[in-house]
């Protein structure tokens, strides 16, 4: 327990340094802080597999790392400039992109979050999914200015194409959430340029509707959708607010998830991109079949009663109140959506 309290806090500490940071090998050293403290905890169950991901997500790291220092070394070689706000070298800004894209797990650099994800445990994913993404989207967020409107949306659309198509035929809950996390960055990246702040907005609506799916996952444990499918005989509350979590997370109406993707929408329309916000609108019906084949595994179909498995026992357990608390905002923020666009 000790070892897991220091590494969470180091993780919670390069993120840290990360978004506070001005000069570039500050932010450049709370990304390796980062990728240490995270390995650790991916690799504590010794299973091969999750060992295998550990490996995979070090080097994809420690090289999305070293291009984060290599394109800055470039900017600071031809304007003399450290401070993470001054990336006005359009080489650098190139580099940052690719090198960002890896460690977010934007495609094409997309291969490896779904394998990490799927070697390691629960919880560990939630902080892959979150905490893990939020210092790469600050560097985005800070330098946002200078980098290429095209190439962002180019990225953005393949995202949200590739997290649609390649989720489509998965069966492990872990690989499902991982290409809704790809789809979503999608969604971040495309409104980037234009508004940097609605990218915020979507990430904190993200990572908190993301939290609440992994949590109750969790506390059902749940790995498979063959397991998902029994579950609702074990725990019908959790399956429940799972449904609900997942709508929102594909963004249907009257839930919270429908609110990033209205107002970058209207935001995208006001930039002449309407083309682009039709595109990335269609292929979010993708996404959006993914999370309802896991809300229709998890509600609506009943296991045959003949079955061969060992009876669950249906246990009332207490709900988690952190789960409450996130799924209660996951789904019914979209009321107070005026406050929330006025505060971006």
């Amino acid at each position: 327990p000790q070892a897991k309290l220091i590494f969470i806090i180091s993780l919670f500490l390069g993120t840290t340094i990360t978004i506070s940071s001005n000069h570039w090998v500050m932010a450049w050293t709370g990304l390796e802080i980062n990728t240490l403290a995270i390995l650790p905890l991916i690799s504590k169950s010794h299973h091969p597999r999750a060992v295998e991901a550990a490996t995979k997500n070090f080097l994809v790291q420690a090289t999305a790392s070293t291009l984060v220092l290599f394109s800055s070394m470039t900017n600071a070689w031809y304007t003399g400039q450290w401070d993470i706000t001054q990336l006005t070298h359009s080489t650098s800004s190139l580099i940052l992109t690719a090198a960002i894209s890896m460690k977010l797990g934007l495609a094409p650099f997309h291969f490896w979050f779904p394998e990490v994800l799927q070697g390691s445990p629960l919880t560990t994913g939630l902080l892959l999914s979150t905490v893990m993404k939020f210092p790469p989207i600050t560097l985005l967020f800070m330098t946002s200015q200078s980098l290429n409107p095209s190439l962002l949306t180019v990225l953005a659309i393949l995202s949200v194409a590739m997290g649609g198509w390649m989720g489509l035929n998965q069966t492990q809950t872990r690989k499902i959430m991982a290409f809704s996390s790809i789809a979503h960055l999608g969604w971040m990246t495309i409104i980037l340029v234009y508004y940097p702040k609605l990218t915020l907005l979507n990430f904190y609506l993200y990572a908190m509707m993301t939290a609440a799916v992994f949590l109750t996952l969790n506390s059902m444990k749940v790995l498979k959708l063959s397991t998902l499918m029994t579950a609702w005989t074990k725990a019908p509350s959790l399956s429940t607010i799972l449904l609900l979590t997942l709508l929102s997370l594909a963004g249907l109406p009257p839930l919270t998830g429908f609110l990033p993707k209205w107002l970058i929408i209207q935001e995208l329309t006001k930039q002449d991109m309407a083309p682009a916000a039709m595109i990335i609108s269609l292929l979010s019906l993708l996404g959006l079949f993914l999370d309802l084949r896991l809300a229709y595994c998890a509600t609506i179909t009943l296991p045959p009663h003949t079955t061969n498995h060992m009876k669950q026992w249906h246990i009332n357990k207490p709900i988690n109140p952190s789960i409450a608390v996130l799924t209660t905002l996951s789904i019914m923020l979209l009321p107070i959506s005026p406050m929330l666009a006025t505060m971006v």
